[in-house]
């Protein structure tokens, strides 16, 4: 059984956690979307473990938290994610001598860590993040997979540790106030909808870091990397660095279908999702498993409204059916209306527990609420552009040097949105500058590389490590907010390791982004789409959207008791609201497709946050 869920936990030496059950089943509940199947607790003197489960393969086993036991010792996990290559680590925990009792992936990791101890994370080949507690040694350990497909939060305690898979079951203990300080306020308002890795936002919250794991004693907690990009360098030719890549995705693709419920895959016509399906298309035709799901999303009248720009080309929807039709794919078209979209901004925002994506949150919120209705698990292309160069900022030169994230190249922009007494106490500027360098700090460099190369290993690291986070947090939590799994292949470890030491100019074959990908699905894609300019994830065009978010602010704003009010630069929000289209909002503040109507919409996230989580700014 593959087991997609939420997990929650909590140690403390100076309470008898047996008499809270009450408190471990609410920290629980608050992630049930995430797994509607089923729910388990695990409690003794000093530690609580909960589960909710979402089943994908042999849901008949595997409930959580499972306990086994090595001799005198007893160990009990509680595990959220998926192993690719379970069935070689079971080979290899049979030969030796270890039996099984179940055809789950969480008896093969627990075992895992019974023969390996912490050094198991670096046979695992999956999505996971999980905790392992040792009853002899009174000790925990907490583990999350290298490229941090799965979320795990945790704070430390003067006498214990609680964690959990969102930050909404960290609330709902007693011990966790929603206080946020200028630093979680900094991480809002000037590096959101992105996060700095390791930082939870609330006050005493914190983020385990992707390929990180932590171990939790009496002596307290050691917090250690288990894996990080190595740089070196490439040795392979060209025509060799193809062939691996194709072998690389296959192979990513095959493992990442297993599953005993409906799988589907996420197409928008463009390159990643395209290679995603007709790889799918192929398998399911050679097992002989019938036609593939496909699911697309748009939105009402976006034909009428389209305006192609340098950060948004062209129109997903004829590709879409283009890609359909060659593979012969049973496709469903999701049709978003604009009422609905602005509406669910608060929805979205709290799925995330924090101020997200706006209403490109929103629509994959909807989506997948609507794909839920077919399909447990989907295939998505996310995470190709940052693997492989795709977005515009490997390639505008004002972005390559810009000193900055290249993605929110003018943060300045913020402040005339922001009440001056606020950015006056948080330092936006200075602080937005400390966490871009910090991240320069940590780039693993080559010796020898000249300047250029070194800058586009800058602006890759920063893509993997700063940007990418936002994604893959947007997809596992607007996802998992109806149950339904969606992996994402091109996060393969084994890819991203691979291709981060290709040279720039291999990745950029034929001067075209991503064209090191392009030439690697060569022959498995038509040619129009294997060349087709680059899109990213569609958004609404319709302008009776600018409208909607437009008159919810002014709503948000004419509410005494808003908080909302305190934070933004009132008179300069209600100007920008009477601006006459989108002409002052053309250039995205944040990403590609964040302009104007999503000002609006990010301030009724912040607004909904504030409102639902009773946030108390410190």
């Amino acid at each position: 059984m593959i087991v997609v869920c939420g997990i929650a936990g909590w140690i403390d030496w100076e309470r008898n956690l047996a008499e809270e059950q009450h408190t471990l089943s609410a920290m629980v509940k608050t992630m049930e979307a995430r797994g509607p199947d089923a729910s388990g607790t695990y409690i003794r003197n000093h530690v609580a473990l909960g589960h909710r489960r979402l089943s994908v393969v042999d849901p008949e086993n595997g409930a959580q938290p499972m306990t086994r036991k090595r001799g005198k010792r007893t160990f009990t996990i509680t595990y959220n994610g998926e192993l690719y290559n379970t069935p070689e680590l079971r080979q290899e925990l049979e030969a030796r001598g270890y039996l099984f009792t179940t055809n789950c992936d969480t008896e093969v990791l627990l075992t895992a860590y019974m023969e390996w101890g912490p050094a198991c994370t670096e046979k695992l080949n999956g999505i996971f993040a999980f905790g392992i507690w040792d009853e002899e040694n009174q000790e925990l350990f907490l583990a999350r997979d290298r490229i941090g497909v799965k979320p795990l939060f945790y704070s430390l305690r003067p006498s214990g540790l609680l964690f959990g898979s969102e930050i909404k079951a960290l609330l709902a203990n007693p011990l966790i106030k929603p206080e946020v300080d200028a630093e979680g306020l900094a991480e809002i308002l000037f590096i959101g909808p992105a996060r700095t890795p390791g930082h939870g936002v609330f006050k005493g919250i914190r983020e385990l870091k992707p390929g990180h794991c932590l171990v939790y004693n009496h002596t307290g907690a050691k917090i250690r990397a288990y894996w990080s990009l190595q740089s070196h360098d490439h040795e392979e030719d060209f025509d060799s660095t193809v062939r691996a890549v194709r072998e690389l995705l296959a192979d990513t693709v095959k493992r990442q279908l297993v599953a005993d419920v409906p799988v589907c895959t996420l197409l928008s016509g463009g390159l990643d999702s395209s290679a995603l399906t007709a790889l799918a298309a192929d398998h399911y035709k050679a097992a002989g498993l019938g036609r593939l799901h496909t699911y697309s999303v748009d939105y009402l009248d976006n034909d009428k409204y389209f305006k192609a720009s340098s950060f948004q080309p062209n129109a997903d929807a004829p590709w879409v059916l283009r890609m359909a039709e060659e593979l012969g794919t049973v496709h469903h078209n999701i049709l978003l209306d604009t009422p609905e979209l602005a509406g669910s901004l608060p929805q979205a925002a709290i799925a995330r527990d924090l101020p997200g994506m706006a209403d490109v949150d929103t629509s994959l919120y909807l989506f997948c609420r609507e794909i839920k209705k077919g399909a447990t698990v989907a295939l998505s292309g996310e995470c190709a552009d940052e693997v492989f160069g795709g977005y515009p900022w490997f390639r505008r030169e004002d972005m390559i040097s810009a000193d900055t994230f290249p993605w929110s190249m003018k943060p300045e922009i913020r402040l005339e949105w922001l009440s001056p007494s606020v950015t006056a106490n948080l330092k936006p500027l200075q602080y937005v500058a400390e966490r871009y360098h910090e991240a320069l700090q940590e780039v693993p460099r080559l010796p020898g590389e000249d300047s250029y190369a070194a800058r586009m290993r800058e602006i890759f690291y920063l893509s993997l490590t700063r940007w990418m986070p936002t994604l893959l947090d947007r997809k596992d939590r607007m996802s998992m907010a109806f149950g339904l799994e969606v992996r994402v292949p091109f996060c393969d470890h084994r890819i991203v390791e691979y291709v981060w030491n290709v040279p720039w100019e291999m990745k950029n074959y034929k001067d075209r982004e991503k064209g090191l990908l392009r030439q690697a699905l060569a022959g498995l894609l038509p040619e129009d789409i294997l060349w087709r300019k680059k899109s990213p994830y569609p958004k609404t065009h319709n302008p009776s959207y600018l409208q909607a978010v437009r008159n919810r602010v002014r709503e948000i704003l004419d509410t005494p008791s808003s908080n909302l009010r305190y934070l933004v630069n009132e008179q300069k929000i209600r100007q920008m609201m009477e601006e006459e289209g989108d002409v002052v909002f053309n250039t995205p503040w944040f990403g590609q497709l964040m302009a104007g109507p999503q000002i609006f919409a990010y301030l009724i996230q912040v607004d909904a946050w504030l409102r639902e989580y009773k946030v108390n700014l410190v």
